[in-house]
């Protein structure tokens, strides 16, 4: 019987599960070997077992599109990725620096202010972010963690090494597709998770809740946890209502909350008024509260800032850690590693280019077509330049848009992104993927046991996100102990 394998086409990009011969690597030899006996039909059948379960599950997402909300079953191949356990164990510790680095500089940037001070980022760039937020100066959340839960992308360039792409740090979701793809997957492949020493992912929930737990106000004994939603037309809702199911906390809504005179927050219930302790929020600063950001505001919960600068209440991820998200204050992470931990970077940022620098500038203009061009506060696969896959007037027309706006643009190059064997009309190509594992930080630090690998699903793209034609895998970090 021809093997699935014989036609497989190595890129010239990193192949996550094949060597340049078209060789298993071998971290992932036994998975290799297994597809390999394996016929069209007998991988159709476990592609329709994957399809009726994410439908039994309901594992949905949102498309924000001119036609309106589509609701969509969630796109997942069911070949995994997968990582050696040696070599994860260094991302681990890289990615845990990172953040504590990260929420050192949070912390900073809205007391002491050194960083600036000290001539290593100019005033200018915080002071024109717009997720710096003046109310939050002066404040410390405990343990000086405003970011307690990051989302890190990390991509695989062509020569091996993996970089953090970006960092996460408003409201990061996918964690619950992570986990979901582990279920689909053990209803897939049960023989091959059954015979290899493959790291468990469902272990999140728990952490999540410890994390949570650990950052609640010092007077609370029993914290009482709420996950805020801004409701059932959210893209990432099925995730809101998962996690909160899953760590036994109450789904709610801004119209369920209220701030009474003692600066309290308290959730209605059918018994009445009952106080809550610690928010894992879902919901952008500008909506939080309506007092202070937008007055419009018909997600968020009037006073909310207020009962968090009393310290009554905690708020996951706090008010303002966007400003560390931004993609031009991601190219200062290293030297915040240097100045905050006194450690060298474990885990490399990709080579930026700042628009806002004259002379990067012009090095950014002069190789548009050769460059991605990232505007620095939107997510989601919008509003960037892929130069390579870019037409002349859509280079030209950016062009335009960077000299106007310089400061909200960075430039990267086209990194050949890393592939992964993906099933399509039932054989294997090579897709391009990243990789989006979570940290928490709270009292203590976490990081999962991989993460969600996003696959791009059309030939030859590099974008990843779901709201852009991509879908996900299962990442497996695997133990061969050699």
């Amino acid at each position: 019987m021809a093997s699935l394998w014989d036609n497989y086409m190595v890129t010239e990009a990193y192949d996550e599960m094949r060597c340049s011969e078209n060789q298993a690597r071998p971290s992932s030899s036994r998975l290799s070997s297994y597809l390999g006996t394996l016929d069209r039909e007998a991988l159709d059948v476990r592609k329709t077992a994957a399809d009726l379960a994410i439908m039994e599950m309901g594992i949905t997402f949102t498309v924000y599109s001119d036609e309106g909300n589509i609701d969509r079953a969630w796109p997942f191949d069911i070949i995994p990725r997968i990582i050696e356990y040696r070599e994860w164990l260094r991302v681990e510790e890289g990615l845990k620096q990172r953040l504590k680095a990260l929420n050192c500089f949070i912390n900073d940037i809205y007391n002491e202010q050194l960083f600036i001070k000290e001539g290593l980022i100019p005033a200018s760039i915080i002071s024109s972010s717009t997720n710096f937020l003046k109310e939050c100066v002066g404040m410390q959340p405990r343990f000086g963690t405003w970011a307690n839960i990051c989302g890190s992308d990390l991509v695989r360039d062509k020569d091996g090494t993996l970089y953090v792409l970006e960092d996460n740090l408003r409201v990061p979701s996918g964690v619950s597709y992570m986990i979901e793809n582990r279920v689909i997957t053990k209803k897939v492949f049960p023989e091959l998770l059954q015979d290899l020493d493959v790291l468990p992912v469902d272990d999140y929930s728990a952490h999540l809740l410890e994390m949570l737990v650990s950052i609640a106000p010092e007077h609370s004994d029993i914290p009482r946890i709420a996950v805020l939603t801004p409701g059932i037309y959210n893209s990432a809702y099925f995730e809101h209502a998962f996690l909160a199911q899953q760590i036994g906390a109450e789904l709610v809504e801004g119209a369920d909350l209220l701030v009474q005179d003692d600066d309290c927050v308290y959730m209605r219930t059918i018994n009445g008024m009952e106080k809550v302790d610690v928010i894992y929020r879902r919901i952008d600063d500008q909506f939080l509260d309506p007092e202070v950001f937008r007055k419009d505001s018909m997600l968020g919960v009037r006073g909310l800032l207020r009962a968090w600068k009393a310290g009554n209440v905690s708020l996951a991820n706090a008010p303002g850690s966007g400003v560390a998200d931004d993609k031009v204050v991601y190219t200062y992470v290293p030297e915040m590693i240097r100045y905050y931990l006194n450690e060298e970077p474990i885990l490399p940022n990709v080579p930026t280019y700042l628009c806002s620098d004259p002379e990067q500038l012009v090095y950014v203009l002069a190789h548009l077509d050769e460059l991605v061009v990232k505007p620095a506060n939107e997510s989601g696969g919008y509003g960037m330049l892929v130069g390579p896959h870019a037409t002349k007037k859509e280079i030209e027309e950016f062009r335009k848009i960077i000299k106007d706006q310089p400061r909200n643009y960075i430039g990267q190059p086209t990194l050949a992104l890393s592939t992964c064997p993906t099933l399509c009309d039932n054989h294997l190509e090579p897709r391009h993927i990243d990789l989006r594992p979570f940290i928490l930080q709270g009292e203590n630090s976490f990081v999962t046991a991989g993460g969600l690998t996003r696959v791009a699903l059309k030939k030859g793209s590099l974008v990843v996100n779901s709201s852009q034609g991509g879908g996900s895998k299962d990442t497996w970090i695997i133990n061969t102990g050699t």
